[in-house]
């Protein structure tokens, strides 16, 4: 197993220059999906954001960082997990107030360095484990947490403190992987994949429904992404490559069978039949109650 996998599965390793960069633009939750300004669209991250953008994520034409949810200049943007800072880089670029919050001191350096590269005044980071978040009530218009409850000890106590900090009639991004998805890296993924401070748990579709509406939320849309990737990651874990230059024949091969399902004539509703089948994530777009 590489460095740097190890390293993302909290294993021993050797200290490796751009070991965190691998591990916040191509980590299991993060995944390439969510880099919003990348550079090199030729390999699995490009052909990830070109598949994750006809999922709804991203749209330059309307700000929206996903489908139903606009940025705007009015916007005061929380991300809980924010990982690499890709959901706040797309959120900065429209003028939003950004504030991100991760348990990773070194993840939040990396991204508030990002950030302030690209505003500096309009980013406010926190290192917290979100339990509960160091932000006074009702201060968001927006609250990102995407692949984040699968990490906690305490998921309905993160939803209420997501909850709590929401202005009325706030909209929420919320996702986590789907159980199909999880089951499956079970049988090919090391153990370290499914502990600590990894994912502790398989979240269900009705029960993540459940827990946002029991936290107070309302419903406006359920979707699914990241079949390409459900795929991608089942293969990684027996290619020994490293993360920051993942090329292997079975990994490039994959990597461009999905770039001509996607060119197909009929790839769109391919694509969605197989995301729906077994996603990546699952995706609820939702909103505090006025």
């Amino acid at each position: 197993m590489s460095s740097i996998t190890k390293k993302l599965l909290g294993l021993p390793s050797k200290p490796h220059a751009s070991e965190h960069d691998a591990q916040t633009s191509a980590h299991t939750d993060v995944a390439p999906r969510k880099s919003s300004d990348l550079s090199d669209l030729s390999g699995a991250r490009g052909v990830g954001l070109q598949d994750a953008t006809l999922s709804g994520w991203f749209q330059n034409d309307t700000n929206e960082i996903f489908r139903g949810i606009s940025i705007s200049d009015n916007d005061v943007i929380v991300d809980v997990g924010c990982g690499d800072g890709g959901n706040a880089a797309f959120c900065l670029r429209r003028g939003a107030k950004v504030i991100v919050i991760d348990s990773d001191g070194e993840a939040i350096a990396t991204a508030t360095a990002r950030l302030r590269n690209i505003h500096s005044e309009n980013v406010t980071a926190y290192v917290s484990d979100a339990n509960p978040l160091p932000l006074q009530d009702a201060i968001a218009t927006r609250v990102i947490c995407t692949e984040v409850l699968e990490h906690v000890d305490d998921p309905t106590q993160v939803l209420r403190e997501l909850v709590r900090i929401g202005k009325p009639g706030a909209r929420y991004l919320l996702s986590v992987p789907d159980p199909l998805e999880e089951h499956l890296q079970k049988h090919v993924a090391p153990p370290a994949y499914f502990q600590k401070p990894n994912h502790v748990r398989i979240i269900e579709r009705q029960q993540f429904s459940d827990m946002v509406t029991q936290a107070g939320l309302v419903i406006d849309e359920v979707a699914y992404y990241g079949f390409f990737w459900s795929i991608w990651w089942a293969l990684f874990w027996s290619c020994d490559v490293d993360l920051e230059h993942p090329s292997h024949a079975a990994l490039d091969h994959w990597t461009e069978a999905w770039r001509a399902v996607m060119s197909m004539p009929n790839g769109s509703d391919l694509k969605r039949k197989l995301d729906s089948f077994m996603p990546k994530s699952q995706v609820i777009v939702a909103h505090k109650p006025a």
